[in-house]
């Protein structure tokens, strides 16, 4: 049996799922896939878009994978809700593809979590929108948590 864990433990308080939505964020602005793993139980299962994954090792080679193509990553994520052991997370992240075209990517996460306070369960729903590079939000150097997401356009 795994000795693994990783606090806050549900059940979840307002203030635990908000710390566990901004370590989220701050271990995939990572962009280190050996890292972000141990956030998950070895078997999670995850349903990103329309790619269906189970276990760590399937995460490693699919971050690895998206974090290639996706240049210059810089992601956002909200507490939506949350209950004893889930969370729903809203998020914005802005990439820049091999042609130069900037794109921004909304979408909602629905998060299982074992007692241990390993994520067994993700579910992603996104969508891209091309951007200029006028028009976005993350700039270099600029904390993703600064920009106020309330003032832009949709």
């Amino acid at each position: 049996m795994s000795t693994e864990s990783k606090p806050p433990f549900p059940p979840f308080t307002r203030e635990t799922a908000q710390q566990k939505v901004k370590t989220a964020q701050a271990a995939w602005n990572s962009k280190n896939p050996e890292f972000v793993q141990f956030a998950y139980t070895p078997d999670s299962i995850w349903r990103n878009r329309d790619t269906f994954l189970q276990g760590r090792e399937q995460i490693v080679d699919f971050l690895t994978k998206k974090w290639a193509k996706e240049k210059e990553y810089r992601l956002r994520k909200e507490l939506f809700a949350f209950t004893d052991d889930k969370i729903a997370v809203q998020f914005w992240y802005e990439w820049r593809d091999e042609a130069g075209q900037w794109w921004r990517t909304y979408g909602l996460e629905d998060w299982t979590f074992a007692p241990n306070g390993l994520m067994r369960k993700r579910q992603m729903s996104g969508n891209d929108v091309k951007i200029g590079e006028a028009d976005r939000w993350f700039q270099d150097g600029v904390d993703v948590d600064s920009v106020d997401i309330s003032e832009k356009h949709w």
